[in-house]
Formats: C-alpha cells, sequence, structure tokens
C-alpha cells in the first residue's frame, strides 16, 4: 500500500480556507434563493382589487362583530405580518381622531394590512398640513386606495374645546391653539341646529373633512370625479361601539 501524501501546513490552510469559502457561497446562494422565493411567494399572494362599496361594506360588517361582542381578530399573527413584509395592499384609508378609546384596527376588526390609518386629534383635515394630507395623497396614489373614511367620535375633546374656547373668545397654549382653531368653522356652521351643540359640531366638523378631500388637488378630486374613490364620513360612538354613516 502506498503511504498518503504529506500535505504541508500551509497548503493545508490553503484547502481549508478554500472549503470554507465554498461552503460560504453555498450558504449565500441558497440564501438568495430563499429570499427570492420568498419575495415571489409575496408577490403572487397580492389581492384582488376591491371597490369602495365593496370595501366599506366589509367595514362595517367588522365593526357589527365589533358591537356584539363576537370579533374574530383576523390577521394578526406573526406569519401575517411576515407575509406583508415586502409590501401592503390596504383597501381603507381611515382619517381618525388621535384618542386613546378610538383604535380603527379594533372596532372595525381588521388585520394587519387591511386599513392605512392616519390618525390626528380632532381628525382634522383641513389645516392639518401637508403631513396628514400628503399621508392620505401616497395611499392613493401609491397604493391604489379605493376609499377614504373620514371618522369622527361621540363627545370628541378637540371639538369640545373649539366650542369652549370660541364662546370664550380666548386662546390655548403653543400648538394646540392652532388645532382648536381648525376645528372652529365647524362648531360656527353647526350653530343653531336642533340636537346637541357637540354632537352638531363632530358631524359637521366630519363634513367638512369630507368635502375637503372630495375637492383636495391634484390627486383626490380627479379620482373621485371618475368614480375611482369614494371619500365617506361617519361617527364612532364610544357607549355603544357602533360607527354610522353620515
Amino acid at each position: 500500500m502506498k503511504p498518503l501524501p504529506v500535505v504541508s501546513r500551509r497548503k493545508f490552510m490553503t484547502l481549508t480556507a478554500a472549503g470554507l469559502t465554498l461552503a460560504n457561497s453555498a450558504r449565500l446562494l441558497a440564501g438568495s434563493r430563499e429570499e427570492t422565493a420568498q419575495k415571489e411567494a409575496a408577490s403572487s399572494k397580492t389581492p384582488a382589487p376591491m371597490s369602495a362599496d365593496q370595501a366599506w361594506h366589509d367595514l362595517l360588517d367588522g365593526n357589527s362583530r365589533f358591537d356584539k361582542g363576537q370579533p374574530t381578530g383576523p390577521r394578526r399573527s406573526p406569519e401575517d405580518f411576515h407575509a406583508l413584509a415586502e409590501g401592503q395592499y390596504p383597501h381603507a384609508v381611515i382619517v381618525s381622531c388621535a384618542d386613546s378609546r378610538v383604535a380603527p384596527e379594533i372596532l372595525f376588526d381588521v388585520g394587519v394590512g387591511d386599513i392605512f390609518v392616519v390618525r390626528v386629534a380632532g381628525n382634522v383635515v383641513e389645516g392639518a398640513g401637508a403631513i396628514v394630507k400628503g399621508s392620505i395623497e401616497y395611499a392613493i396614489a401609491e397604493l391604489n386606495v379605493p376609499l377614504i373614511v373620514v371618522l369622527g367620535h361621540s363627545n370628541c375633546g378637540a371639538v369640545k374645546a373649539a366650542i369652549k374656547h370660541i364662546d370664550a373668545k380666548d386662546s390655548l397654549p403653543g400648538a394646540i391653539n392652532g388645532l382648536v382653531e381648525s376645528i372652529k368653522p365647524a362648531v360656527s356652521q353647526s350653530r343653531g341646529k336642533p340636537g346637541d351643540p357637540l354632537d352638531n359640531a363632530i358631524r359637521q366638523n366630519v363634513q367638512l373633512g369630507v368635502e375637503r378631500l372630495k375637492q383636495l388637488q391634484p390627486i383626490l378630486a380627479p379620482k373621485v370625479k371618475e368614480g375611482t374613490l369614494k371619500v365617506v364620513g361617519a361617527v364612532y360612538d364610544l357607549r355603544t361601539g357602533v360607527v354610522t354613516q353620515l
């Protein structure tokens, strides 16, 4: 039997390094293939386009489940989040108040990726600036969302403050004053109407937001006119849990 060849230390290290390099390359290639497969799987799950009417119907169905104490809490597992890591396909924009009692994902009983939420105190649209309007426009222009819901709620503190300080003819400190000033037109326009002054102002504030978005150029107004975008106003009752369309 022939003796085994003697391998020098230098050659042994060279061969070992080459082997490690090949192994690393194989792992990287496998990882790249897996990543590509995940992206392809995610893209293959792109949902079919939804109409505004169907989106609104689904939201109201979800609110009905919530109101009856029968929420399903859909699509909230880690796997559901992983599936949307490469993209989102919401079917509605919800412009709601930042109030801690108003959580659109819960009160509409929807899952991750279903709604694009923009929250600001008083669900203000007019006077809210580029941040709020730009966020809404992004969802419409880039994500092709067919529905916008301006969602007010009962006993809204921001609207209540606007009523209080329009009567007192005073101002609030800092940027809070600017926020309240943007709601005062709704208070003024709802004055004298039958019913509760606060409820009337809350509804009028929502209506002003809806009308502003319908006319917002250059992205929203043309889509509203051509019928590919719908803007809906609604109010959420904190006591009953019910969302009512205006």
